[in-house]
């Protein structure tokens, strides 16, 4: 299992910037993919980016280039910077985490951009 804690979001203008933290209560080398979704009212959720073990990471087309997840093993957290912001960036971000075939979010903050 993991408890997974989010911070940093909050209200930002079109073009700014923000920075999400995930802090896992395990290692992340023992996660075998940690990330973060969204989701808008409305709307599904969706994949915002994620990293696995091994270093790769994952963007959905709408945040490449814009936004990058990093993660500070050392600490047990992952990070989203987001720049560029657009008002549909607008949503509740959750931190995921997938540990052999299980599931776990946190939960959840809200980022809302400002036209």
């Amino acid at each position: 299992q993991v408890q997974l804690v989010e911070s940093g979001g909050g209200l930002v203008q079109a073009g700014g910037s923000l920075r999400l933290s995930c802090a896992a209560s395990r290692s992340t080398f023992s996660i075998n993919i940690i990330g973060w979704y969204r989701q808008a009212p409305g709307k599904q959720r969706e994949l915002v980016a994620a990293i696995s073990a091994s270093g790769s990471t994952n963007y959905a087309d709408s945040v490449k280039g814009r936004f990058t997840i990093s993660s500070e093993n050392a600490k047990n957290m992952v990070s989203l910077q987001m720049n560029s912001l657009k008002p549909e960036d607008t949503a509740v971000y959750y931190c995921y985490a997938g540990i052999r075939g299980d599931d776990y979010w946190g939960q959840g903050t809200q980022v809302t951009v400002s036209s």
